[in-house]
């Protein structure tokens, strides 16, 4: 259980909902061919990570940020804009992310020694507003970075798609695609296990503690504000990665899919659905969210025209396609009713029952 840290799932359900998640993920490729399947893995693989990340600050110090997508968009940025500056060459991608990570990392250590001191309120205000200070950076710079259109890039050779290692492993080929996904599945993998060390370190345990009541930690010696600052440049230095990872796959960064607020509230719907405090649970919040973000539409047009073929009154307009957004959002707020604490939560609390 080392690579665990020590902190294996707490019930076999969880056990085994966690193998099938990671085992689908890992062997995706070869279990769901074709360019939508490989997609939604890889976007679960990333915000995973991105939760996971999310999760340190919120679910571990009780920090609400929301400069979180800003993070994410400066290794998205970074990793873009090295590939179309300089060409698409392994050292751009390491320009991309010694320029990246180390800015993500200073602009969270000067939003936390200006704004944690004080009350949590202000720290996310401040994060609101440096994030959509950002955002419209971005947008207006387009001589950087493409402005409202992004930046397209193209990747080393070895993980372009035309790059073809062998013609049949069950049926699949493995080429340069399947490498970035692997890439990207890896990548996220040892990140999600380091945050893991990192909340069943004695640091994670002061991180709880501040959490819990901060005048009692401070009364106890801890530096709250040392802990809780390098807590969030932690947090933003995953998600500067995982936006690296992400443009490497789509080869494109952009205020949309990088910068959108709408990307902070996926990830806040994301930690309330597989339960704050948990980093299994961002695994498991970000495989639900996403899979029904992508293919409940089309499992409710299937409902719909089943309900129509068998003659059910009603039926069919409430489980038409294009109401697929109201039936998510009630799919959200009973995942809240019946699992107040997240489904990885509510899953530890049967298994501690007697």
């Amino acid at each position: 259980m080392m690579i665990l840290s020590g902190d294996p799932p707490r019930s076999r359900l969880l056990s085994a909902l966690l193998i099938v998640i990671v085992a689908a993920l890992a062997l995706a490729p070869f279990l769901f061919p074709g360019a939508k399947p490989l997609n939604v893995a890889a976007k679960i693989c990333i915000f995973a990570a991105l939760v996971a990340s999310y999760d340190l600050l919120l679910g571990y110090t009780g920090s609400v940020s929301f400069a979180h997508t800003m993070f994410y968009g400066i290794g998205s940025y970074a990793i873009a804009i090295a590939l179309y500056t300089f060409g698409p060459s392994w050292g751009a991608v390491g320009a991309g992310l010694m320029i990246g990570l180390p800015l993500a990392a200073l602009l969270a250590l000067a939003i936390g020694l200006f704004s944690l001191r004080v009350e949590a309120i202000f720290f996310a205000m401040i994060t609101l507003a440096v994030a959509s200070a950002f955002l419209v950076l971005a947008s207006q710079l387009s001589w950087l970075t493409g402005g409202e259109d992004g930046r397209s890039f193209q990747l080393p050779e070895l993980l372009r798609p035309g790059t073809v290692f062998v013609k049949n492993v069950f049926g699949i080929t493995i080429n340069g695609r399947i490498l970035t996904y692997y890439l990207v599945f890896i990548g996220c993998a040892a990140m999600i296990l380091a945050l893991l060390r990192v909340v069943n370190s004695p640091f994670g345990r002061v991180l709880q503690a501040v959490r819990e009541n901060r005048f009692r930690a401070e009364a106890l010696g801890y530096r709250t504000v040392f802990h809780l600052t390098y807590a969030n440049c932690l947090a933003a230095l995953v998600a500067a990665c995982a936006g690296a990872l992400n443009a490497m796959w789509l080869r494109y960064a952009g205020p949309d899919t990088s910068l959108s607020f709408a990307i902070m509230l996926d990830i806040l719907l994301m930690v309330v659905i597989g339960g704050m405090g948990t980093i299994y649970g961002a695994i498991v919040g970000a495989a639900i969210f996403i899979l029904a973000q992508n293919y409940l539409q089309a499992l409710m047009g299937l409902a719909s025209s089943a309900a129509l073929d068998a003659g059910v009154p009603l039926l069919p307009g409430l489980l038409h396609p294009d109401r697929w957004l109201l039936w998510l959002g009630a799919l959200f707020i009973a995942s809240v009713y019946f699992f107040p604490t997240g489904i990885v939560g509510r899953l530890r609390g049967m298994a501690a029952r007697p």
